[in-house]
C-alpha cells in the first residue's frame, strides 16, 4: 500500500495480474522495427517558428470525427498555451487561435480533454499544471474558453496526462509529482503517481491520492489502456531512474484499489505511454524510446500489440520509428487519435530538424498500412 503520509489518503492495492517475479527484465528487445522516416511526405507541420521551441502538444477528436483541437506550450514544458484547430482530420491546420490572457502565464504542459457531466452536457476540459494545478473549460467545443482558475490546494507534473470515464460515468484522472509541486510548500522527494476523480463531468476534481509509489525506481506519467473487455484499467508508466524498463499497474475495480507495480518489457519501455484500440483487436501505443538498449532510442516510436501482451508481459509484435529526433530524447509527448475508418492521427513534437528548434508535427496512418510495412520485412 502506498500513501503520502498525512499528504495523501491510502489507497488499497489488489493481487498482481500477470508476471510476479520482480527480477530485472532484459534492458533490450528482439520484435523487429518498422521505419517510417523514409515517408518524408506523410509529415504534416502542425506548428514551427524559428528560433522559438514549440513541444509537448495534447490534442482531441471531436464528435464530428473531423475536428482536432490541439494545445501546446511556447517553451520546454512551460510557456504560454498556443491553440490550433484542424478540421479535415490532421491534414491542416489552423492559424494560431485566440485564448484567454492568463493562458500565457501556464507553468507547464497543458492537456485538453473531453468530458460529459451526468446530465449529458459535453465539454472540453484544459489543464496546465506545477502548483496550483489550474484548467480551462469550453462549452462551445472550443470556439469559446474561460480563464485558468485553481482546482484546488494542490498540484503536480504534467497534471491529467490521462482522463478516462469510469463505468459509472465519473471521470478520473492520473498524473504524478516528484515532491515540488503537490503542496505550496515542497515536500519529501519521491516518485508518487496520483489520482483523482471528478463527478460533475470535469468542472471539479478531488484531492490527489497516491496509487504507485516505489522506492527503488522513479514511476511517473501514467498513460492509461483500458482492457477489450471493459473490466480492467492499465496505466502504463515512465521508470524516470532510467535504471529499469517502464512499469504497470492495473485496476479491476474502476480505480478503487490498483495492483502494485509490476516491469515491463523493453519493447514498451518509453515516456508518456499514449494508446488507442485498433479495429482488429490490437493496440498501437506511442511514447518517446527511453529503452536502455534500442536502434530507435530518443525517437518517436509506437509499438503494436495486443492487451494480451501487458498482460503476460511479452514483447508484442512489432515498433515503429515514426520520426528521427535529433536532440537526445527530446521529443514524442504524443497525442493519438482515431478515426472511424481507422485513420490513426499522430501528433507530437521533436528536433525534426538538424541545427533548428522543435516543432509541431503530425502523422496520418493505419494499422493495416503499418503491417504491409511490416510484411516487407521479411521479403
Amino acid at each position: 500500500m502506498t500513501t503520502l503520509s498525512a499528504l495523501l489518503l491510502p489507497v488499497l492495492t489488489l493481487a498482481p495480474v500477470g508476471p510476479v517475479d520482480d527480477k530485472p527484465l532484459p534492458s533490450g528487445y528482439t520484435i523487429p522495427v518498422v521505419d517510417l522516416t523514409d515517408d518524408t511526405a506523410g509529415v504534416i507541420t502542425i506548428d514551427r517558428e524559428k528560433g522559438q521551441y514549440l513541444g509537448h502538444p495534447s490534442a482531441v477528436l471531436l464528435e464530428d470525427d473531423k475536428t482536432v483541437l490541439c494545445v501546446y506550450p511556447k517553451g520546454h514544458g512551460r510557456g504560454a498555451i498556443v491553440y490550433k484547430k484542424s478540421q479535415d482530420g490532421g491534414k491542416s491546420w489552423s492559424e494560431r487561435l485566440a485564448t484567454p490572457d492568463n493562458w500565457a502565464s501556464s507553468k507547464e504542459v497543458p492537456t485538453i480533454h473531453r468530458v460529459i457531466d451526468p446530465e449529458g452536457t459535453k465539454r472540453l476540459i484544459v489543464w496546465s499544471g506545477l502548483y496550483p494545478a489550474r484548467l480551462a473549460v469550453s462549452e462551445d467545443d472550443g470556439a469559446s474558453w474561460s480563464p485558468l482558475k485553481a482546482a484546488g490546494d494542490w498540484g503536480g507534473i504534467v497534471v491529467m496526462g490521462s482522463v478516462a470515464r469510469l463505468a459509472d460515468g465519473r471521470y478520473a484522472s492520473w498524473f504524478h509529482d516528484d515532491g515540488r509541486f503537490l503542496r505550496s510548500k515542497r515536500g519529501p522527494s519521491r516518485f508518487d503517481v496520483l489520482q483523482t476523480i471528478s463527478s460533475d463531468g470535469g468542472l471539479t476534481w478531488s484531492a490527489p491520492i497516491s496509487i504507485a509509489h516505489r522506492a527503488d525506481v522513479h514511476l511517473c506519467e501514467p498513460g492509461f489502456v483500458r482492457s477489450p473487455d471493459g473490466k480492467t484499467i492499465a496505466l502504463l508508466m515512465r521508470e524516470n531512474s532510467r535504471t529499469r524498463n517502464s512499469f504497470v499497474i492495473f485496476s479491476k475495480d474502476e480505480g478503487l484499489t490498483w495492483s502494485e507495480p509490476r516491469e515491463l518489457p523493453a519493447a514498451l519501455t518509453g515516456d508518456r505511454h499514449t494508446a488507442i484500440h485498433t479495429g482488429d483487436g490490437r493496440l498501437f501505443i506511442s511514447f518517446r524510446d527511453t529503452t536502455r538498449e534500442s536502434i530507435t532510442k530518443g525517437d518517436w516510436v509506437g509499438w503494436v500489440g495486443k492487451w494480451q501482451d501487458i498482460i503476460d508481459g511479452s514483447e508484442g509484435q512489432y515498433r515503429v520509428r515514426l520520426m528521427d529526433n535529433h536532440v537526445g530524447g527530446d521529443c514524442a509527448y504524443p497525442a493519438v487519435l482515431q478515426q472511424k475508418d481507422g485513420t490513426i492521427i499522430a501528433i507530437t513534437y521533436g528536433h525534426w530538424s538538424p541545427g533548428e528548434s522543435p516543432w509541431i508535427a503530425c502523422r496520418r496512418f493505419t494499422i493495416d498500412e503499418l503491417d504491409l510495412r511490416r510484411a516487407a520485412l521479411e521479403e
